[in-house]
């Protein structure tokens, strides 16, 4: 009897390893998907390539997911050529996403490969066009391949005479969480862009309890950013409206975005010890009243540290912020850009150009921003 049991458990033992052995042995092959591979976003007719923006975002680059019938990892490779063949490709980024932002700089580098410039006293043309191609590969040997088909890129880099100002992007708050509530074309208060990277906004204020979004344009409800599941995204990434931020209960919160990585962070920010001023206003020779007299702005009724003033008509020259008419307090920082981060107390100033802004100030946190204005 025990010699039968040894040869009874013997041979459950001996099915259960060739049941494990089969188990393992599975192997799963990719099939080609038979939608292949290709872009869904929507190309300009030329993509204008200056020094001055080099580290903005040209293109955000989506395609369609694979689908290999299989579980397996996929990689997406965005390639460029100065060929139409795609001989010699430059690799302009990998990911495991269906989406990518490529820079102004990426591009002028496959521009110069191609033989551009912009220097009107070569005779190598300013104008051309530039070759993109998406590859996905799958598993970590990249046993199978897709391409898309080849997409032209038609560019230009001004000249150095005609090198145009940099167009920056204006974010401005929408929804019945901010201000203006759902109204896109009122006094819609705008993010304040970093000095450095013109891809990173912030905004330190209150909102109430409900919700809101991003426009690019005051009067247009596109391009409209928002979420999807919880990611950054944009109505000209979506091709439709996304999805509202939510403001759970009223408060103070610092939102931060970052449009080239497509990431945001919401946080509540403790406002109750920062001082309330009775008025803010700029001074400097960029105003009419030079050093003698303030350009005092409007408070927000909704919020009394955001500060503003439209349509203020700038000289060339120095200015900074200061409350309640007088030098105790007072922000300022050595800078020329059109948005930054002026500093309590420092003394240092800011540079304006000419022209006529729309100015904004938030006295908790020194940030500005100048938004130019059409002069009519």
């Amino acid at each position: 009897m025990k010699k039968l049991s040894i040869l009874i458990f013997a041979l459950v033992a001996l099915t259960g390893f060739n049941s494990c052995t089969s188990d393992d042995d599975v192997v799963f092959i990719a099939q080609p998907d038979p939608e292949g591979i290709s872009f869904i976003n929507t190309f300009s007719s030329v993509y204008i390539l200056t020094n001055s923006t080099a580290e903005n975002t040209v293109e955000r680059f989506i395609w369609n997911e694979i689908d290999l019938d299989v579980p397996t990892n996929i990689n997406y490779d965005l390639l460029g050529s100065t060929s139409p063949d795609m001989a010699d490709p430059v690799l302009l980024g990998s990911t495991a996403g269906t989406n990518l932002a490529v820079k102004v700089k990426q591009l002028m580098n496959l521009a110069k490969d191609a033989g551009l410039d912009n220097d009107p006293a070569t005779e190598a043309p300013n104008t051309g066009t530039l070759y993109v191609q998406v590859v996905a590969t799958a598993g970590t040997g990249g046993e199978m391949a897709h391409a898309s088909e080849v997409q032209p890129l038609n560019v230009l880099i001004p000249e150095t005479a005609e090198e145009e100002d940099e167009d920056l992007r204006e974010f401005y708050l929408v929804g019945n969480a901010t201000p203006d509530n759902w109204n896109n074309n009122g006094n819609n208060t705008p993010l304040f862009r970093d000095a450095e990277n013109p891809d990173l906004y912030y905004y330190t204020g209150r909102f109430v309890a409900g919700e809101f979004k991003l426009l690019e344009v005051k009067g247009q409800w596109q391009p409209q950013w928002g979420l999807d599941n919880g990611q950054l995204t944009s109505s000209d990434i979506l091709g439709g409206d996304p999805g509202a931020f939510t403001v759970d209960s009223e408060g103070y919160y610092t939102l931060t975005v970052n449009a080239d990585d497509m990431t945001y962070s919401f946080e509540p920010y403790d406002e109750s010890g920062a001082a309330t001023y009775s008025t803010i206003g700029l001074i400097g020779p960029a105003q009419s009243g030079g050093w003698d007299s303030d350009t005092d702005m409007t408070q927000l009724d909704f919020d009394p540290h955001i500060w503003f003033i439209n349509d203020i008509e700038l000289a060339d020259g120095e200015f900074k912020f200061r409350a309640d008419d007088d030098w105790t307090d007072n922000w300022g920082a050595a800078s020329d850009a059109l948005s930054g981060k002026a500093n309590y107390g420092a003394g240092d100033n800011m540079t304006a150009t000419a022209g006529v802004y729309d100015i904004w100030f938030n006295d908790l946190t020194g940030r500005y921003i100048l938004i130019p204005q059409a002069d009519e």
